[in-house]
C-alpha cells in the first residue's frame, strides 16, 4: 500500500454529477470544460439520489484539474459551466442536468461567502468517495486528516446511498 500523501499546490478535485437528460452526455461536456487542466477522471458511477430519493438516479465520477488560479476562479468557471448547459438551482438536492462541485483546491482549506473547501459533504457523499478512491485512495484530504480510502471505508455504512460502477470509460 501506498504511503499518504498530501495534495500539490496546483491539484484541484472536482465531482461532476447529472441525473436529467442524457446523462453521460452531459458528464462529458462538463469534462470538455475543464479540458485544458484535466489530469485524470475517474471510472462513471451510478448512484442513489441524496437528500431527495424521489428523482433519478446520478451517473457520478471525479476529476482531478491541475488549477494555478484560486479557489474562487475555479468555483466561478465550473458554475459558469453549469449555467451555459442549463442548471437551474431551484431545489436544494433536487434533480439536475449537471453538479460540478469543488471537492479540494491544494492543501488549502476556506470558508467564505459561497466557498467551502474542502467541500463540506465529502465524507458523507459516497456519490464521491467511491470515483475518487479509484483514482486517488492515498489522497489525505484538507481539515478532514483523513485519505480518500479512510472515508470510503467510513461510508460504506451510510444508509441510502447505494452505488455501482456504471462505466470505466470515458463518457
Amino acid at each position: 500500500m501506498e504511503p499518504s500523501r498530501l495534495p500539490g499546490v496546483d491539484e484541484a478535485w472536482v465531482g461532476i454529477g447529472s441525473n436529467l437528460g442524457e446523462r453521460s452526455e452531459n458528464i462529458a461536456r462538463a469534462l470538455e470544460a475543464l479540458e485544458p487542466w484535466l489530469v485524470a477522471r475517474s471510472p462513471v458511477y451510478e448512484t442513489a439520489p441524496w437528500g431527495i430519493a424521489d428523482q433519478p438516479w446520478f451517473l457520478n465520477l471525479v476529476a482531478q484539474v491541475r488549477w494555478v488560479g484560486s479557489a474562487r476562479e475555479l468555483l466561478d468557471h465550473v458554475l459558469s459551466v453549469e449555467q451555459a448547459m442549463g442548471r437551474k438551482r431551484t431545489l436544494r438536492f433536487g434533480p439536475r442536468c449537471i453538479d460540478i462541485d469543488v471537492l479540494i483546491v491544494g492543501g488549502q482549506q476556506i470558508r467564505e461567502g459561497g466557498l467551502v473547501v474542502p467541500h463540506p459533504g465529502i465524507a458523507r457523499r459516497r456519490s464521491v468517495l467511491e470515483p475518487w478512491g479509484d483514482l486517488s485512495p492515498n489522497l489525505m484530504v484538507p481539515g478532514v486528516e483523513k485519505t480518500v480510502a479512510a472515508l470510503r471505508r467510513e461510508a460504506m455504512r451510510l444508509e441510502g446511498q447505494d452505488v455501482h460502477l456504471w462505466s470505466s470509460a470515458a463518457c
